[in-house]
């Protein structure tokens, strides 16, 4: 079972996901996550709090992530472009329930999510060895996940393993023409 802690997070996260800023009210957020206000102010003083909190759970999958990338055996560009799906996975959630935040302007959700953003530029870069084909890969990643998060359930056939390896090759071409390599029929 998890933490009251946790719960809190938790409650905080899926009301911003499913209700937004607005409703995320501390009284919403204790009475989801099945604690008392007091329960809730004892680990969380306020809603800053809360979000400073979320704010560091999402940076500790995000790094966890990024290690993956830089650890992957296809390569950190592959794995940006081949992990880039909405899962609805702790990550994913963490994400978007920053990015509800960062869609209302709060500095603490703009910096945790720009941290981010940096960090993986920084991993792909490392690998590649060039800021503008990162850049490329990244923002190819970044595309990806914002269709499989936004317009996956239009169901216009979206993904599969035949899309991936092939989009896959695109990452390879991209990583070859950013190392001067030529890229031709």
């Amino acid at each position: 079972m998890s933490s009251s802690r946790e719960r809190i997070l938790d409650s905080f996260e899926n009301a911003l996901i499913r209700d937004g800023e607005r409703a995320a009210t501390m009284e919403a957020v204790a009475a989801a996550a099945d604690v008392s206000k007091g329960g809730l102010l004892y680990h969380f003083p306020s809603k800053e709090a809360l979000v400073e909190g979320l704010a560091a759970r999402l940076l500790a999958l995000a790094e966890r992530d990024r290690e993956a990338m830089t650890q992957a055996p296809d390569g950190a560009a592959r794995y940006y472009v081949r992990t880039s799906v909405f899962e609805d996975s702790p990550l994913d959630r963490a994400l978007v329930s920053m990015a509800r935040l960062a869609q209302q302007g709060h500095p603490t959700a703009k910096g945790a999510l720009a941290e981010i953003q940096e960090r993986w530029l920084d991993a792909l870069e490392a690998q590649l060895g060039d800021r503008t084909t990162a850049r490329a890969v990244k923002l190819l990643g970044d595309g990806l996940y914002y269709d499989a998060a936004f317009f996956a359930s239009a169901g216009s056939g979206r993904g599969g393993e035949e899309e991936t390896a092939r989009l896959l090759d695109v990452v390879d071409l991209i990583v070859s023409a950013g190392a001067g390599g030529a890229v031709g029929p």
